[in-house]
This record gives C-alpha cells, structure tokens and sequence, in this order.
C-alpha cells in the first residue's frame, strides 16, 4: 500500500482564491496530506524491556543530580554515562523489537468493506455495526503497510495470546479513527 497522495489535483475555484490570496498553497498542501499512519512495536524480550526501564530511570536520576549540580563534574559525567547506557540498551530493545506499521484506507474503501462485513444478528444485537471476526484479518491486511496478508493475519490472531491477538486488531482498527485535526483558536 502506498502512502502518496490519492487526491486528484485540479484547478481552485477562482472565487475561493479570489476570497483568500493563500488558498492555492492551502489547498495543495490539503491535496499533499497523506492518511494516518499508526505503528504496533512487538518485543518478545522481557530483559530488553526491563533494561531500557532500569536505564530510563538511571538517566532520569542522573539528570537530576546534574541538573541539581551543573559545576559538579562527577554528576555530569554520570549523566553522560546513564545517557549512554539509555541508548544501548534502547538500540537492543529497537534490534530486538518487530515494528508493524497500518495505515488508514479512504474512506470509500473503508465504508465498502464495513459493508461486505455484516455482523451476525447475535453480534448486531450486541451492538456490533460489522462481523469482527470476518472483517479483522481483512482489515489488517489492507491497512498493513508491511504486507500482512489475509491469511498472515488469521493464524496472528488465532495463534496469538488473546491480548497481543487484540492489540494486533485494535491498531488495524485505530488507525481508521486517527484525527490529525485540531478546531484551532477561531
């Protein structure tokens, strides 16, 4: 899946660049936004995590001390190892990590496979508006930047734990729901 612009360009209405001189270049940066992206960071290794945490609060302890202390050297030389320390230990965690990225699909894409994904009557009269367990692994595969197919992600979420199973699914799902927009000051 790309993350180009899928907007088609066409010329802006004269009345809109008449109303505000910037509208050409607004609008063109509107026409360049890509969808939101939201990325699921996998690590099956506890000593990694654990050490990335110890080092975190190593080097915030350290920072304080040398903030507390700017002249003293022995602190800022502390700070500089627990810095390095925090690195390493994130580049470990980071080698040993499986980051998974999805993107949201248009919206007509989105909406036609909602529609193709009907929910079960127990599942509509559980509030369900599609059929989670048909439309979950389509979902992932076509949000999945990295090629999860159809079939990769059916044996995920039914090999998996039942919670990493959910964060796999709710991250195909978020990322449909992901605002980039503020309303601003007005």
């Amino acid at each position: 899946m790309t993350t180009t612009r899928k907007t088609p360009s066409t010329t802006p209405p004269a009345a809109a660049v008449a109303n505000d001189a910037h509208w050409a270049a607004k609008r063109e940066r509107l026409l360049a936004r890509t969808r939101p992206t939201l990325r699921l960071t996998i690590c099956d290794d506890p000593d990694a995590k654990q050490a990335v945490s110890v080092a975190q609060y190593n080097e915030k302890q350290a920072r304080l001390l040398a903030d507390r202390s700017p002249d003293d050297e022995a602190a800022q030389a502390t700070l500089r190892a627990a810095e390095a320390e925090l690195a390493d230990t994130q580049a470990a965690l980071d080698a040993a990590s499986i980051v998974l990225t999805f993107q949201a699909l248009d919206r007509k894409t989105y909406r036609e496979l909602l529609a193709a994904h009907r929910p079960t009557d127990e599942q509509a009269d559980e509030g369900y508006d599609f059929n989670v367990d048909t439309l979950g692994p389509v979902m992932i595969a076509a949000s999945s930047l990295d090629g999860i197919t159809e079939e990769d992600a059916t044996t995920f979420l039914d090999t998996w734990s039942e919670n990493e199973a959910q964060a796999l699914l709710n991250t195909a799902f978020r990322v449909q729901r992901e605002e980039r927009m503020d309303l601003g000051k007005g």
